[in-house]
């Protein structure tokens, strides 16, 4: 217990300085580690495998959705970028440039992509002639770079991994199935995968990605109450068609621009799942992205026949399951700690009385309750307690966010709440852009969303005291 203390005690306690936490976390867990470049991060392997697991569902999704993968260039042009100047104007701060190619210096600067809708369009345009070529269902796993002036690893950082969907459609009424469709896709990823309860919903204009003409967005609560943005989808109009020139015949024979889309999700997520289920031991990780699903651990393992058995489980396991034998010379109590710290969901201790009783120990690492489980029918048991972290997990976020959700029917109640109350604010917003930039103003909220789910919790807006008939979730965020 000694050893495991002393784990412990490496990680300062959220409650205490919550960044510290997160970066104790995150660097304790092994999970990135700091480059010699500004703002860019070393994703170790155990991060990167959390990662893949998170490609590995959503591709398969995409591609259940009839979505193809490609690669674009990782430059543009400027005068290519130049061509949606909202959306230019938008990125704009953020850009890095390349100016010099070897010793020359570049007849025209181009940018390192901070996203990919201009690539994707100049591409669309040479593609598509016909509304036979219709839809197009593009997405790409690839990596982009915004100058972020304050980075946080995972959270904000210079160069970050991603997927970015871009889809053209032949009518808007596709078009905007597409987008909330992508966005139900993330919604349900997070909600039965990552356990982590999010809110739907659209946001405001100020608060739109550049150059779309309505972002839908899933937000989430982290421990400390501020919100997460956790994945994006956009629906862009005809605007970047008729922009970069995308046309395509009719089935009337007219000349017609297509409507476009853009979805993405990024390793942000891993660092909202960190902020979301982790504890003062370190990660707790969802089963369906952690990368070592039970770990077994030996106990007295140089009595004969314990190593054996542990390696006979593991086999066992392994068909349904990523599973690891511990056998290494550290002691168990060392071992629990370490893999707690690492967020494994499920602990499976087996020692000489439970090889005689033919049983093994199951612990939970949301509740650490000990379960002693037959050897017989162990496959569906380690199954039956990963659903129960998973729903653990999911229930403590769900009444956390409940719990730290908030109603105000004034400005005053709403900038008390969050001078004093971390969490989120759920008000009535008469949808002037003037009142929404009073409240950011006033009480440091930003709009999060306007949630898909309405409540009516008063007549007029939160500000202004005018009519209002949208509620709106405000928050910090990260």
């Amino acid at each position: 217990m000694a050893e495991q203390k002393k784990m412990v005690e490496a990680i300062t306690p959220m409650e205490e300085d919550f960044a510290q936490w997160y970066t104790d976390i995150v660097k304790k867990a092994e999970l990135m580690d700091y480059s010699s470049v500004r703002g860019c991060m070393v994703i170790e392997p155990y991060g990167w495998a959390i990662w893949e697991n998170i490609q590995h569902y959503l591709d398969t999704r995409f591609k259940e959705l009839g979505h193809v993968n490609v690669s674009m260039p990782i430059f543009i042009p400027e005068s290519l970028l130049n061509k949606e100047k909202e959306h230019v104007e938008g990125f704009a701060p953020e850009v890095a440039w390349v100016t010099m190619g070897g010793e020359e210096k570049l007849p025209e600067r181009i940018c390192v992509r901070p996203t990919s809708e201009t690539l994707f369009c100049d591409h669309y345009a040479r593609v598509i002639h016909s509304w036979r070529d219709l839809p197009k269902l593009y997405n790409q796993w690839c990596s982009v770079v915004r100058w972020e002036k304050t980075t946080r690893p995972f959270l904000r950082s210079v160069e970050f991994h991603w997927q970015e969907g871009h889809t053209m459609h032949e009518t808007a009424e596709e078009a905007i199935a597409e987008t909330k469709q992508m966005l139900n896709v993330y919604a349900d990823f997070c909600e039965q995968q990552l356990a982590i309860p999010v809110i739907k919903g659209q946001k405001t204009e100020s608060e739109k990605f550049a150059g779309a003409e309505a972002t839908y967005t899933i937000e989430a609560m982290m421990h400390d109450g501020k919100a997460l943005q956790s994945g994006t989808s956009h629906y862009f109009g005809d605007g970047f068609a008729k922009a970069f020139n995308v046309t395509f015949q009719g089935r009337d024979n007219s000349l017609c621009h297509p409507f476009q889309t853009s979805w993405g999700m990024s390793t942000r997520i891993i660092g909202g799942i960190i902020m979301t289920h982790g504890d003062n031991d370190g990660l707790v990780l969802p089963p369906a992205v952690a990368p070592i699903q039970v770990i077994i651990v030996p106990v007295a393992q140089h009595k004969p026949g314990v190593l054996d058995k542990a390696r006979e489980l593991e086999a066992r396991l392994k068909g349904r399951f990523r599973v690891k034998v511990d056998d290494s010379d550290q002691s168990p109590g060392w071992k629990f700690a370490q893999y707690e710290m690492k967020g494994v969901p499920l602990r499976l201790e087996i020692g000489p009385k439970d090889i005689a009783n033919d049983q093994c120990v199951l612990v939970r690492r949301t509740d650490r309750e000990k379960i002693f489980t037959p050897l017989a029918g162990l496959e569906d048991a380690v199954a039956e307690q990963l659903e129960n972290v998973r729903k653990q997990m999911y229930d403590r976020a769900l009444e956390r966010r409940e719990r730290m959700t908030y109603v105000a029917k004034n400005l005053d109640e709403m900038k008390e709440i969050a001078d004093t109350k971390p969490g989120l604010v759920k008000a009535m917003w008469c949808g002037d852009a003037a009142c929404e930039a009073k409240i950011k103003e006033v009480a440091g909220l930003t709009s999060r969303c306007i949630p898909f789910e309405q409540e009516h919790l008063s007549d007029v807006c939160v500000c202004c005291g005018k009519p209002a008939d949208k509620m709106v979730y405000w928050g910090k965020a990260y």
